[in-house]
Parts: structure tokens; C-alpha cells; sequence
């Protein structure tokens, strides 16, 4: 009978062996195919229009009807139920199933702004002055009714959790614009006073790699301490006794990875180097205490507090500034089941002047043309009412089948709206546009056939738009 220490060093003898082969014959096959820059597809299947992408991300779902798509025949169906031939036997969620759906127009005044005449609420006073760099899409769709798998969609390309954000994307074909920050920053905030908020978690999967290499993962700014953590050396240690940890850590990196070829490894040792970096690049980054007077009054009060949209938005064009390649800011709140015009107002007073400064600012330093900045949330709202229903107070359910965006810069057409829905908003009945369409589209500016970006995982060529038709929209591209 073989002795258990021999048999154990026998079996862990042969899992070394078959470790280092296997991940050695995959490590050597990875190297052929990728360039010296550690990205895949580096090089750009045509000429892009942007370098970089902007992407606010309205967490929650703000409601198409009181902001963008204007229905002024609503108000005479006040209380109606919803036409059989418009919901049609459409699936509803498990709040409304059952439930009467009956009309609730919009409060909100619109008019037309700007030049190419878009249509736009009263709740936004400052974007409105912006309206001709804005193509708005009214025919936004997607798949999924509930939150969890719609922002997962709309991050990822798939419901399913574990495939790659769309950040993480953009790292792994076009590689790294900067050697002293992230490719992929995530901003979040939540803030207006007055109301009740239903403010709902974010996690990381939005904006994780997934399948790809974890360095291209984004990397997530914190509102409170220091923005990224631990980067503040602790007490004692300056920045030389870092450099030196540093580079005793890297030696026993580089010697785990000759040993077992783990391209993992390689990533730690960039990212530890990084992170090294980043001690001096973010907090200059971070530190506004230069900006001029004219600039901080353009993205208004809110800009003083930590972890604001205002803010987020001026770090924004900061790291444009310094070759961040994308920036996700989510703004969470905009899950208006009930007394939406009560929440509604807060929550375009926290966007509405960032957002248009944004865009002003990034025109102003001739960085617009080459960014593209994308507004947009995970799904629609219901024209019909959950809670109370009065001309002041009502509020709206999931409604996947319908919902707006906005995309301005990077090359898109400036003053125009695309796409229409049916009288209720309830169904495109013009031009629709797939969120997979949304994200063919931003890879088409930035140089990318959305079907060439691929990455083999679990026998199938992986890519942002998956396996089902997208078409870049090529009717909004200037």
C-alpha cells in the first residue's frame, strides 16, 4: 500500500505538471496573440470618431413620459383605462399584474428647444440650453421588466451576471490611453434633499470583466475618504519604503509566474504598479481646489460636495483630460412606483445643470468631438398609474418596451430625435433601437465592428452585442 506522503507528493507532482503545461501552452498562445500593449484588438477596425465615452447611467429608470417623449393627447384620457390594442397582453410585473392600468398623463409642461426642435420637459432648464448637441432616442427597448437583470443588460450586454461590462470591453480592444490611471472609472451618487428616495444598490458585476483578464475591470471611486481605497500609505510608511515593497513583491510575482505561466499573476504585478502610480495621479485628479470660478459656477452648487453628480461630472472631464478612456456615473433614485411629481423634480435638479455643463465644458476645451456621452437608464415607465392617480400625483411601473436616451458628442448628430412611440408610450412604432443597437453603435465610434470584438469563452466567441442581430444606428451619426 503506497504511503500517504508519497502518494500525496506523487498527485501534487502531476497537478504541478499539468498546471504548467497547460497554462504555459495557453500563456504562450495569448502572447502570440496579443500585442505588446497587453490588449487584444488594439488596432481599430476603421477611423473612430471618439476616443473616449462618458456613459450616465440613470439607475433606476427615469420616466421617458415626463421627460422626453411628449404625448399631449394624454391629458383628455385622464383616468382611462389602457386600451386592450395598445398593452395588447404584454407581460406586466407582479406589482401592476391584475391591477387596473388606467392613463396618467404627464403634470410637466414641454416645449421645443433648440434649433432642431427637440422636445423637452420644464424639468430641464439647463439642458434645454443644449438641446442642438443632444440626439434624443424615443424608440429604446430591451428584454428584461426588473431591475437586477435590466442594468446587467444594459451593462453587460446579457442578463446573465458574469460576462464583461462595456468599459471593460473598450480596455480589452483598444488598450490604455494613460499609464497613471484606470482605463474604466466608475462615480455613483445619490443626492437631493426633500421626498423619499427608493435608491437601490449597484454591484460590482456592473462593471466587471468577466470573462476577460481582471485588469480591465473598472475601477470604482469612493464619496467618502480616500477616493480609491488604500491609497494613502499608512503611518510610517512613505512613499520610498512603498517602492521598495513594491519591487521585493514583484520579484516573488514574476517568480510564481515562471513557475505556473498564470496570466493572472501578470495582471497582480500591473495592477500593483499601477496602484503604485495612482498615489500621486488621483489626487491630483481629484483635487478641483484650481478649477477657475466660471468653471465650478457652470456645473452649479452641488459641485462642492463629495460624491455629487455635479462632481462626478467635473472629474469626468478631468480624467477626458487625462486619457481615462470611459467614465460610468451612476445616479440612482429614479424608481418612481409612487408620487412621482413629488421625487421627480430632485432628481433633474441633481442632472439637469451637470450634465449640460458637462457637455458646454467639454465643447469649450474641444474635447466634445472626440467624446461620446451617452444618458440613459435601464428601462421605461408605464403610462399607466401605480398608487394614486391625480393630475399632481401619480406614479409609474416597470415598462421595458419603450423607454428614452440621449447621446451628444463623439460624433453623433447634434438637434435631432430619433425613434417614435405610439400615443400612450407604450410601444415603438418607428425606428426601434436595441440596447445591443446602443452599444453597436458606441463601438462603431470608437473604431470597432461590434462583431470582430470577440473573446472565446465556454466555446463561443464572446462579444458586448452577443449572438442576436444589432446594427449600429448609423441615421444618428454625423
Amino acid at each position: 500500500m503506497e504511503h500517504p506522503v508519497a502518494r500525496y507528493n506523487r498527485l501534487s507532482a502531476r497537478r504541478q505538471f499539468l498546471k504548467t503545461s497547460g497554462m504555459g501552452l495557453g500563456a504562450t498562445a495569448l502572447a502570440a496573440l496579443l500585442p505588446q500593449n497587453g490588449a487584444a484588438h488594439a488596432n481599430t477596425h476603421h477611423t473612430p470618431r471618439a476616443k473616449h465615452v462618458i456613459f450616465l447611467f440613470m439607475a433606476g429608470a427615469p420616466s421617458q413620459l415626463d421627460l422626453f417623449d411628449y404625448k399631449p393627447n394624454l391629458s383628455e384620457l385622464f383616468q382611462e383605462p389602457l386600451p386592450e390594442s395598445v398593452s395588447m397582453g404584454q407581460r406586466v410585473t407582479a406589482m401592476t399584474r391584475g391591477k387596473e392600468q388606467r392613463v396618467a398623463p404627464s403634470k410637466y409642461k414641454f416645449t421645443q428647444q433648440g434649433e432642431g426642435g427637440n422636445w423637452m420637459c420644464e424639468l430641464w432648464p439647463h439642458l434645454s440650453q443644449v438641446a442642438d448637441r443632444l440626439c434624443i432616442v424615443n424608440s429604446m427597448h430591451t428584454n428584461a421588466i426588473n431591475h437586477d437583470p435590466a442594468k446587467t443588460f444594459i451593462c453587460t450586454g446579457s442578463e446573465i451576471p458574469g460576462k464583461a461590462s462595456m468599459g471593460a470591453w473598450l480596455s480589452y480592444g483598444l488598450g490604455s490611453m494613460n499609464r497613471d490611471l484606470p482605463d474604466f472609472v466608475v462615480l455613483t451618487s445619490a443626492y437631493w434633499t426633500g421626498g423619499t428616495r427608493n435608491v437601490q444598490a449597484l454591484y460590482h458585476r456592473l462593471w466587471g470583466s468577466g470573462f476577460l483578464p481582471s485588469k480591465h475591470q473598472g475601477t470604482a471611486f469612493q464619496t467618502t475618504g480616500d477616493p480609491v481605497l488604500f491609497l494613502s500609505n499608512p503611518r510610517g510608511i512613505d512613499s520610498s519604503v512603498r517602492r521598495r515593497m513594491l519591487d521585493a513583491l514583484g520579484q516573488v510575482n514574476r517568480k510564481h509566474f515562471d513557475e505556473i505561466h498564470d496570466p493572472e499573476i501578470q495582471t497582480t504585478i500591473s495592477q500593483q504598479e499601477m496602484a503604485f502610480r495612482m498615489q500621486a495621479s488621483v489626487p491630483e485628479l481629484t483635487d478641483i481646489s484650481g478649477e477657475p470660478e466660471h468653471v465650478m459656477d457652470l456645473y452649479g452648487p452641488e459641485v462642492q460636495k463629495n460624491g455629487s453628480f455635479a462632481r462626478n461630472c467635473l472629474l469626468a472631464r478631468r480624467m477626458v483630460e487625462r486619457g481615462v478612456r470611459f467614465i460610468q456615473i451612476f445616479h440612482r433614485g429614479w424608481d418612481h412606483h409612487t408620487i412621482l411629481p413629488k421625487q421627480l423634480p430632485g432628481q433633474c435638479f441633481d442632472v439637469d445643470q451637470p450634465a449640460a455643463a458637462l457637455l458646454t465644458d467639454l465643447q469649450q476645451r474641444g474635447l466634445l468631438e472626440d467624446t461620446l456621452v451617452i444618458f440613459a437608464g435601464e428601462f421605461g415607465r408605464t403610462v399607466y398609474c401605480q398608487g394614486t392617480l391625480e393630475r399632481d400625483n401619480y406614479g409609474r411601473d416597470h415598462h421595458p418596451r419603450c423607454f428614452s436616451a440621449w447621446l451628444a458628442g463623439g460624433g453623433i448628430k447634434g438637434g435631432i430625435t430619433y425613434g417614435e412611440t405610439d400615443d400612450f408610450s407604450y410601444n415603438v412604432v418607428r425606428d426601434p433601437v436595441a440596447v445591443r443597437d446602443l452599444h453597436a453603435t458606441m463601438l462603431h465610434q470608437l473604431g470597432i465592428d461590434h462583431e470582430q470584438l470577440t473573446f472565446q469563452f465556454q466555446g463561443l466567441d464572446q462579444r458586448l452585442t452577443g449572438v442576436e442581430p444589432a446594427r449600429v444606428i448609423r441615421e444618428i451619426l454625423a
